[in-house]
């Protein structure tokens, strides 16, 4: 059966919070966690977007077996490919082994904040198959340069390095992604059950490679109130097609949320206190091809989550 994660939704919850929430997702028995890396969250609503590297940090001391990862940050406009070297070779050498570099193409949500323009897909893909060629060349250690078409290195050295460096997992949405993804990758990740997209990762040189995917729930005591909180805080699960890339600030979210109605995050969302419901979907991304899944608990209530599972969830699929 495929290995069980949690999500450490950065948007939706403080960082003293969330290094809290990964002690105990520790406890219950998630053998995984990943992070998103926002610099805004979705909507308002969801009110956080701390900076994640500090966090990681915490969560390193703060737990002592679970493996983390960013799920996912992107390493192309709002921060140069060398820092995030630097940044996960300390990470890793905070928590050996332990520790995933999850990569992608990015939202302008996030990238945009500088004023730099905001590339096309293909562009944005491009560069970030550079962006990893530069974070590899520096994990060599030693003095590196670097003169590409998107970055450019001069005289620069990781000196906090890992005895082994972290794998590199790359998210891919569509079919390009996913070809770039078995080349140049050593997972993937993906937030949809699509198996076509495992294919094209398998068929490019990701076969035997881990593969992560996002299952987006909402536990409650009961389903009316689920699906209440997934709408009130998660509408953006149902924002379809380029939206989610190309939408510069939460204001422009919460617009378009107003056109997303409760019915349709409840398609997204597996929303109610019913773990077959959980297990189902779970099981439909395994049977997809995924190696690993981690579970968003939307909404405030954690704990709750953390017990249902606990008890209803992780035992039948140990």
């Amino acid at each position: 059966m495929v290995e069980i994660g949690y999500k450490l939704s950065s948007e939706e919850h403080a960082p003293n919070d969330l290094v809290e929430h990964a002690r105990r997702a520790e406890e219950v028995g998630f053998t995984f966690a990943m992070i998103a890396d926002h610099y805004h969250p979705w909507i308002d609503r969801q009110g956080h977007a701390a900076f994640v590297w500090g966090i990681l940090g915490a969560v390193a001391h703060a737990t002592t077996r679970l493996r983390v990862g960013t799920g996912v940050t992107c390493p192309t406009v709002r921060v140069h490919p060398a820092i995030i070297a630097q940044a996960a070779a300390t990470v890793t050498a905070m928590m050996p082994g332990r520790f995933m570099l999850g990569l992608g193409s990015g939202e302008n949500l996030n990238e945009h904040i500088l004023g730099d323009r905001w590339p096309p897909a293909d562009v944005r893909l491009e560069m970030l198959e550079e962006a990893v060629s530069v974070i590899r060349l520096l994990w060599q250690g030693g003095s590196q340069d670097h003169h590409g078409r998107h970055y450019t290195v001069e005289n620069a050295r990781v000196y906090t390095l890992p005895d082994e460096p972290p794998p590199i997992l790359v998210a891919a949405s569509g079919p390009r992604a996913a070809e770039a993804a078995g080349r140049f990758g050593d997972g993937f990740v993906g937030t949809s059950p699509k198996a076509e997209l495992l294919e094209t990762f398998d068929a490019a040189g990701g076969a035997g490679k881990p593969r992560y995917g996002e299952v987006a729930a909402c536990w409650a005591p009961d389903e009316a109130e689920a699906r209440r909180t997934a709408h009130a805080y998660w509408p953006n699960a149902a924002i379809k097609g380029e939206l989610t890339q190309e939408l510069p600030t939460p204001r422009h979210f919460e617009q378009a949320a107003a056109m997303v109605s409760e019915d349709d995050v409840a398609e997204e969302v597996v929303c109610g206190p019913d773990p077959e419901r959980h297990l189902a979907q779970i099981r439909k991304y395994a049977d997809a091809g995924y190696t690993h899944v981690w579970v968003h608990q939307i909404g405030p209530d954690q704990q709750g989550f953390f017990r249902f599972y606990e008890r209803e969830v992780l035992p039948k699929l140990r």
